[in-house]
Formats: C-alpha cells, sequence, structure tokens
C-alpha cells in the first residue's frame, strides 16, 4: 500500500499511463440505483428509431480478399463477397441461379464469379437476372444493402460514424455470435454502469457523468480508466452515441487517445435450429494518438491487432452472456404459459 502512495504521488501526470489505487471488487460503490431500466429502455427506443437506410455490416473489410469469395448470411439472406481486378467490394446473393450452388466456393475469375458446379460466370452485370446488391466499403468494415429485409428508405451510403483518418491510426474488427437480438446488443452498450462491476479486468474508475435523461442530447458521458496492469491504468473521457438503429459508438473526448472510437454493429444473421435469432457482434476499434510516438505503433499495426482483438473477444464473451440473459428473460415473458392438465 505504501507503495501505492508512493508511485501516486511522484507519478508524472503528463504520463498516459498513471497510477491508480486498486479498489477490491466487492467494495465499489454499487450502481444498481443509477443503471435505471425506463433510462437504457428508453434510449435503445430512440436509437431503434433512427433511419439505418437498409445497410449492415457484415465483415471486416481486410478480411473480403480478392483471391477468393467469402460467404455469409445477413437476417436469413445467403450472400457471396468478393473483390474485382481493381479491389471493389461486389456482394451478391450467395445461390448460383442455375441449380444453387453456394457462390461461397465460386472462383474469382478476373473482375467475375465462377460457379464451380457448371462454370456459370456472374459479375456486377449479368444476362441470366443475378445482380450485385448495392454494398459499402469504408476500409474498416464491409456493408450490404439489403432493401426487402430492412423495409425503410434506402440511403446511398450507411451511416458510418466519424473516425479519425486511417492512415493516421490502427484499427482491429472483432466479431461474436450469439443467440440475441440486435436490441439486445444495443442495449448492453447503453448501460455503462455495469463496466467495472462485469469487466473489472478492464476498467475501473468508472463514474456516468451525464445520461440523455431528456432525450435532448442523446449521449452517455462517463469517465473511466482502462486497467492496463495491476495498479496502471489510462484514465479517459469517453461518450456513448447510436447514429442508427444497429450500431453503437464510444469516443474518447478527453485523456490519451482523443478522436478514438469502437464501433459496435450488432447484425441479424438468421435463426438458428431452434428457431431463435442469432445475432453478429462486429466491433471495431479504431485507436489514433496524437503523441509523436504513435507512428511506432502504427508501423507494428499487424502485431497490435491479435491483442486488440483478445481484448475485445474477453470483453464480449462476458457481454454476449449479459445480451443473451436479456433475451431469454423477454422472450420468456411472452412465452404462453404450458396447460395444466
Amino acid at each position: 500500500m505504501r507503495t501505492e502512495n508512493w508511485l501516486r504521488k511522484w507519478w508524472p501526470r503528463a504520463w498516459p499511463l498513471q497510477a491508480v489505487p486498486r479498489t477490491p471488487w466487492a467494495r465499489q460503490d454499487p450502481t444498481y440505483k443509477d443503471a435505471r431500466p425506463e433510462l437504457i429502455t428508453a434510449a435503445l427506443r430512440r436509437a431503434q428509431a433512427r433511419p439505418s437506410g437498409n445497410w449492415f455490416a457484415f465483415a471486416a473489410s481486410r478480411d473480403v480478399l480478392r483471391a477468393r469469395p467469402r460467404g455469409c448470411t445477413v437476417a436469413g439472406v445467403e450472400l457471396v463477397a468478393w473483390r474485382n481486378e481493381a479491389g471493389k467490394l461486389l456482394v451478391g446473393p450467395g445461390a448460383c441461379p442455375h441449380l444453387g450452388a453456394p457462390l461461397a466456393q465460386a472462383r474469382v475469375s478476373g473482375d467475375d464469379l465462377l460457379c464451380r458446379w457448371h462454370g456459370l460466370r456472374l459479375g456486377e452485370t449479368s444476362d441470366c437476372g443475378w445482380r450485385v446488391l448495392p454494398s459499402h466499403d469504408d476500409g474498416v468494415l464491409a456493408w450490404v444493402r439489403l432493401d426487402r429485409v430492412g423495409g425503410e428508405e434506402p440511403t446511398a451510403a450507411p451511416v458510418v460514424p466519424e473516425r479519425p483518418a486511417l492512415a493516421t491510426s490502427v484499427h482491429a474488427v472483432t466479431t461474436l455470435v450469439g443467440t440475441c437480438e440486435p436490441r439486445d446488443i444495443i442495449a448492453n452498450r447503453l448501460d455503462p454502469w455495469h463496466g467495472s462491476w462485469f469487466h473489472p479486468y478492464s476498467f475501473t474508475r468508472l463514474e456516468v457523468l451525464s445520461t440523455p435523461e431528456d432525450g435532448t442530447d442523446d449521449r452517455f458521458v462517463v469517465s473511466v480508466t482502462f486497467v492496463v496492469a495491476p495498479g496502471l491504468g489510462v484514465p479517459v473521457r469517453a461518450e456513448f452515441s447510436c447514429p442508427e438503429p444497429r450500431t453503437v459508438v464510444m469516443r474518447i473526448t478527453d485523456g490519451e487517445g482523443v478522436g478514438s472510437v469502437v464501433e459496435t454493429h450488432a447484425t441479424p444473421l438468421g435463426f438458428g435450429d431452434e428457431g431463435r435469432p442469432r445475432t453478429a457482434v462486429v466491433e471495431a476499434v479504431v485507436a489514433h494518438s496524437q503523441r509523436p510516438g504513435f507512428g511506432v505503433a502504427r508501423a507494428a499495426a499487424p502485431l497490435l491487432r491479435p491483442p486488440m482483438r483478445r481484448a475485445a473477444t474477453r470483453l464480449w464473451k462476458d457481454d454476449l452472456a449479459y445480451a443473451e440473459r436479456r433475451y431469454e428473460l423477454r422472450t420468456r415473458r411472452q412465452r404462453p404459459n404450458p396447460p395444466r392438465h
């Protein structure tokens, strides 16, 4: 204890990494009184009312390769994604229009897909009625527009929040899948009060400074310290907001890494074998710093991305349990009671 007090007293205040007191988990201030369900529900309802333009984030941009097509399912729609010779992202229906072959197993030939079953060539324009879908590549995430699924007025591009310039930042994308609906993922993120209780390995000294109580400023603002090692952390101020119904953005507004963002996208996949919904968390971390030494971090980006993804995976393994529990309780209340004999 004396050593920790000495460190806190003499530690340089200008350093991003600070000595922080270690509070026993059970001695934290309870947050359940502030984490009011009606406040979280109201924020979720406002987020769901915002337009998405029918866009869905389905993969990391770097995971859609020129060498081979990538198959996926979004909202029950089988898709295939690939790149043409110029590197342009193309997304189309995942079943060959001839006999339904999986186009994720096709070969990329020039700009087109060549079906392995019978050699049908499919490209940006095809004569057989098969058509590519509107898609968007923002350099971090790959998006597809599904107008029949979304049912909204379509937009030319997805609602992508402001990010640091990719040339001066390091980004990583993590994807996990849970049994829940997108709104359960978003509700989890709109509850900042659980951070230091549920994730003490990552967060400490978390305080919610303001909430969207009246709906006029629809942000949650928090002060939090990211735990780097026992007794050491990076204190920041951050805000959470929802630019569209399936996205929550955390942006650092003060402290180390101002402007850095964590985008959490909740993408419906379809239904599992038991008829329960499956949702992918597609989380993009875009880290930035004004410090001169950050150039070294950018140069080492390929080495940094795996630990960035591991950190996000650890958090979301916990948070998916939270979201799945929320879904289970909500649907349990909606199920009819079994008949009495």
